[in-house]
């Protein structure tokens, strides 16, 4: 999925990014890298600094929690089209979980790097995807 078409194509069905224009997708296109990972390979580790947001183009993952005492939970379960490591765009923080590949997963990355380079080009960037955000952290709270 190497062009830009292509993965601005693919990010028009990603939630995270509803709402945004096609010049704004083509904007964001441009700054992802993709990354494959193996059957059981760790993608991210809780308690490291992230490097960005993930996008999963193909395969699966398990979010994996480890607790104080040691004993792990598995958090969540993601597909295609969905996303982790939203909240290293925003800040510093380390990894709150680890993310494994369950099968051959193929992943689109922004850095926050290039993130915060995009919204200086377009601002309205970040109040769309903020809205989205909000969205799916009302829906955890609503989970728990």
């Amino acid at each position: 999925m190497s062009d830009q078409a292509t993965i601005t194509r693919f990010l028009q069905t990603v939630p995270m990014f509803e709402g945004l224009q096609e010049k704004q997708l083509q904007r964001l296109a441009k700054r992802f890298t993709e990354r494959s990972y193996g059957a059981g390979e760790a993608i991210v580790t809780q308690g490291t600094l992230g490097i960005g947001l993930f996008i999963i183009e193909s395969g699966k993952v398990d979010a994996i929690r480890q607790h104080p005492d040691g004993s792990k939970t598995t958090v969540n379960t993601m597909g295609k089209t969905e996303f982790f490591g939203e909240l290293s765009l925003l800040d510093d923080a380390p990894r709150t979980a680890s993310v494994i590949a369950v099968e051959p997963t193929q992943c689109l990355v922004l850095t926050q790097l290039d993130f915060i380079s995009v919204l200086h080009e377009d601002s309205d960037i970040s109040i769309i995807m903020l809205k989205e955000l909000a969205k799916r952290f009302r829906r955890l709270m609503d989970n728990m």
